[in-house]
């Protein structure tokens, strides 16, 4: 028997970087059905925060022989030994060669429910076998719950999006607390032509027992309950959010919220209130789903990951915390006291926390090699731009998969987008316009030549279909690098255009324009008589 240490190399690593990203836990993830996408693609999306700096990840198809193994090494010399499947399939990230895609965002729940004792205690390393092992949405549910099932979960509460070319699936689970065994979990496929969202909560509330098709659970997701005391058959249906997640106060504003965003600027017809993000007494929970006003492209699911709440009494753009300049930005933490009170920042969908967000196109109407595309972006959204990485391609981005958080470096993507996302806090309102035209330039142009190299690529998977990694790898690589030079020449600009504090004109003229006039009623509101003077000047002199 010959062990194979390596889930590889590349996994454990990963592994150790998500063990330390996941004390963040604020992510988030849109599910978008064919019948809600304007193309008949199921969407997957995920936003993870982390204080980490991102690279891509890529795990090449392996095939192995009887009696190989792979190991997964767990604290206190404790280890898992898992048979390899006879073929394992390529990955990018987190899609695979069958256009596969899965994301996730971690929920608290019941902190007693942590199992140190399940073996399987990564989210992550389930997401990955289940890419490396299975073709479908439902596979990869029944692979995860097999394995939770046999292991035993270690955390307190997941929520995992799952879609592959037909079907969009959420899955939550939670461990069984110390000593226990397995996980409680269920699954619910999302209808067709419905939308989902999840953001560190859980969503899923009742579900229908019999109903396999649409429906899976563990057998003991509702007497584990009873047993506990968490729930009573007296009080009415079983609701597994309610029982696994019971929600706070904060956890509602933080998580509760995102989801609402992104189903009012989904579907405004609904006219969701923010009053269950709001924690008031009362409040219906949104739905699981919700069905868009219009199907979503692309580029729409795209624009919901860019979102500060703006045009609600909850943007972050308007309060004084954001600055003479509208920053939308808040540094953690999040939640603060003073004065012997409690306090919390609003947290939105697009942040400067977040370390990734992709965008994941599964189509059943394109071959696999050019059917799924996975739109990467690093850093914050909504000061960022995606790339195409189609999951044939057989390199990655040399800029992608290289930095390091305690290094600046030009050669790496992540501090790419970090530095133009930084800067633009000096004087966000003005260079966040400026940012926004080189971002639409970028994004119009891939959106734009798309049809043509897939159609490319399409011709060739009829005739030649070897050629076509070779093709889709030249292009994905040389539009990640041109984007990359033309956003630093972006940063220089900014550089260049907000110098100490002046603007330049576009003939290089430096302009004063000193700070808006809202935010200096509020400072002589704050400073009434102290910056004021006897006499208005005609005009202003040099000091």
């Amino acid at each position: 028997m010959r062990i194979i240490r390596n889930v590889t190399r590349t996994l454990l690593m990963t592994l150790l970087l998500f063990s330390v990203s996941r004390l963040c836990l604020p992510c988030t993830s849109i599910l978008v059905t064919k019948g809600a996408s304007a193309d008949g693609s199921v969407i997957i999306t995920y936003s993870c925060d982390a204080e980490f700096l991102a690279t891509i990840r890529f795990i090449p198809a392996a095939d192995f022989k009887p009696g190989e193994k792979v190991i997964l090494e767990r604290s206190g010399g404790r280890r898992v030994e898992l048979p390899w499947v006879a073929h394992t399939y390529k990955v990018i990230d987190f899609m695979n060669e069958h256009q596969l895609a899965i994301g996730e965002s971690t929920f608290e729940g019941r902190p007693e429910l942590e199992n140190p004792d399940g073996l399987m205690d990564s989210y992550y390393e389930l997401m990955i076998l289940a890419l490396q092992r299975t073709k479908t949405a439902r596979d990869a549910v029944k692979l995860m719950t097999e394995l939770m099932d046999e292991y035993g979960y270690g955390s307190t509460g997941e929520s995992i999006s799952i879609g592959d070319k037909e079907e969009a699936w959420i899955l939550e689970m939670a461990g069984t607390g110390k000593g226990g065994h397995g996980a409680v979990w269920v699954a619910q496929r999302i209808p067709d032509g419905m939308i989902c969202a999840h953001a560190n909560m859980s969503r899923i509330g009742e579900f229908p027992l019999n109903d396999p098709e649409n429906c899976l659970y563990s057998k003991n997701v509702i007497s584990f309950a009873v047993e506990k005391g968490y729930y009573n058959p007296k009080n009415g249906p079983f609701n597994f959010s309610q029982v696994y997640n019971p929600p706070t106060e904060e956890q509602v504003k933080h998580a509760s919220r995102r989801v609402w965003s992104i189903f009012r600027r989904a579907a405004p017809s609904a006219g969701l209130s923010p009053d269950a993000s709001s924690f008031i007494k009362g409040a219906k929970p949104y739905p699981l789903w919700i069905k868009p006003d219009k199907k979503l492209s692309v580029r729409d699911v795209m624009a919901l990951h860019r979102d500060h709440y703006e045009g609600t009494p909850f943007d972050t753009t308007k309060d004084l915390s954001a600055g003479p300049f509208g920053s939308p930005d808040r540094w953690r933490p999040l939640s603060w006291e003073l004065d012997g009170k409690a306090y919390s920042w609003e947290r939105p969908i697009s942040t400067q926390q977040v370390g990734f967000v992709f965008v994941a196109q599964a189509r059943s109407f394109v071959p696999d090699s050019v059917g799924g595309v996975f739109w990467y972006g690093m850093d914050n959204p909504y000061t960022n731009i995606f790339i195409p990485l189609y999951t044939s391609i057989t390199e990655l981005p040399p800029a992608y998969i290289r930095g390091n958080i305690q290094a600046f470096s030009r050669d790496s993507a992540w501090w790419t987008f970090n530095f133009v996302a930084n800067f633009a806090n000096l004087r966000f309102s003005d260079m966040i316009q400026d940012i926004q035209k080189v971002q639409k330039e970028i994004e119009d142009l891939e959106f734009c030549i798309q049809p043509a190299v897939e159609q490319s690529a399409t011709n060739l998977a009829s005739t030649q279909p070897q050629m076509v990694p070779v093709f889709l790898t030249r292009y994905c690589l040389s539009n990640a690098q041109m984007n990359l030079d033309q956003w630093w020449k972006l940063a220089d600009s900014l550089i260049t255009k907000y110098n100490d504090g002046y603007v330049q004109d576009d003939k290089g003229n430096a302009r004063e324009l000193g700070y808006p006039k809202p935010w200096l009623r509020e400072e002589l509101k704050k400073n009434p008589g102290k910056f004021a003077v006897k006499e208005t000047p005609k005009k202003d002199k040099e000091l």
